[in-house]
C-alpha cells in the first residue's frame, strides 16, 4: 500500500494484522489469495506466514475456495468483531470527510450597500 488509508491513519500504527483487516475490509467484495492479501497489505509472505495463525484463530479471515493449489480467503463479516470494525471504518471515514467539508465552507460576507 502506497497511501496511509484513513483508517490506518487514525490508529497511528500500520501492524501487520491491522494492515490485513484494512485491506481486507477495502475489498471485500472480492475472495483473495495469500499472494493478492500480502501486496495488497504491503506486507512480506513471512509476515503473513507470522499472523496466520491470529487471523485464522480468530475467524478474522474465512476460506472461499480453492482455484487449483491457491487457497482464497475473505474477511469473515459474520464475525461481530469484525462488524464493529467495519462499522468503526465508516464512522473514521465519516469524520474525516465532515471535517474536511467543514475547513472548505464558504462563509457568507455581509456586503454594505452604498
Amino acid at each position: 500500500m502506497e497511501d496511509k488509508t484513513l483508517f490506518l491513519e487514525f490508529f497511528g500504527t500500520e501492524t501487520p494484522i491491522l494492515k490485513v483487516i484494512d485491506f481486507l475490509m477495502d475489498n471485500e467484495a472480492f475472495d483473495h489469495s495469500k499472494t493478492d492479501i500480502t501486496k495488497g497489505a504491503g506486507i512480506s509472505r513471512a509476515t503473513l506466514f507470522n499472523i496466520w495463525g491470529i487471523l485464522k484463530g480468530n475467524h478474522i479471515v474465512t476460506k472461499t475456495r480453492e482455484i487449483g493449489r491457491a487457497e482464497m480467503y475473505k474477511l469473515n463479516t459474520s464475525n461481530p468483531i469484525i462488524k464493529k470494525l467495519m462499522d468503526l471504518d465508516d464512522a473514521i471515514s465519516n469524520y474525516y470527510a465532515e471535517q474536511s467539508l467543514m475547513s472548505k465552507r464558504i462563509m457568507p460576507i455581509k456586503v454594505q450597500q452604498i
